[in-house]
């Protein structure tokens, strides 16, 4: 049986990427987003790379009322069906701290949104083994940082529910991948202070497109943010409270 993606969050770089590798595989993919004339366009792309089929769909994180439209788009195929989420925002701490009733939005976009998105899925997806859901988190959510921890805290909720998630589907088949990014050449990171290197979106892409065939359950990109992160996952409280990062 051919595959099928739900892209959640399709015009970000990554998912842009990810969506040319499912194409070239001749899958089935609906590109959900907000951006409706450029996901027009990247659907015409993607037939043009070799997909079953390309749809263009609106989801806001924000509206669940958007969600049970792309899920009886997914199902409604004859295909596994399988889930990318790339769907979030980062709102700079400072500015975040200005304007509190902003991190609401933020959490939807990274947390809440696709959570109940994925919850919706779930019978569905279990009666419809053998597919895949990979869902993108972030190294911030491995450690508040005192420079982050507005963003970091809804990424961590992500990365625990994902957990949960794969034990969950493990018996039907269904595998969850957790990613979590470090720098990559987004959109969300340009003009960002103090980023070493970053990686390209179609690096990422593959990385997080392979890591899903070989049923990994957690990635980092790129890979050298898993020691990264190790060490400061470990480094002592007292310690940690006088880093300035």
């Amino acid at each position: 049986m051919s595959s099928a993606w739900l892209i959640l969050g399709a015009s970000s770089a990554m998912a842009r990427a990810f969506a040319r590798l499912a194409a070239a595989e001749g899958a089935h993919v609906i590109l959900a987003g907000r951006d409706g004339d450029d996901l027009a366009l990247q659907a015409s792309d993607a037939l043009l790379r070799g997909a079953a089929s390309a749809q263009p769909m609106q989801f806001d994180a924000r509206a669940p009322a958007s969600f049970q439209p792309l899920l009886n788009a997914l199902f409604a195929l004859d295909a596994t069906p399988s889930i990318a989420v790339f769907s979030g925002t980062m709102l700079d701490q400072a500015k975040l701290e200005e304007t509190p009733e902003a991190l609401a939005g933020m959490v939807a976009d990274n947390f809440t949104g696709p959570a109940q998105l994925l919850l919706m899925a779930l019978p569905d997806m279990e009666e419809k083994p053998g597919g895949a859901i990979v869902g993108v988190s972030s190294v911030s959510g491995d450690r508040g940082r005192r420079s982050n921890f507005g963003y970091g805290a809804p990424k961590a909720g992500f990365t625990t529910f994902l957990s949960g998630l794969r034990a969950r589907l493990s018996r039907a088949r269904v595998h969850v991948l957790t990613v979590k990014p470090g720098f990559v050449d987004t959109a969300m990171t340009w003009g960002l202070p103090g980023l070493f290197l970053v990686a390209s979106p179609d690096a990422a892409a593959r990385r997080m497109w392979r890591a899903a065939k070989k049923r990994r359950n957690t990635v980092y990109v790129p890979g050298f943010w898993w020691l990264i992160m190790t060490i400061i996952r470990h480094v002592p409280e007292f310690i940690f409270k006088k880093m300035k990062f």
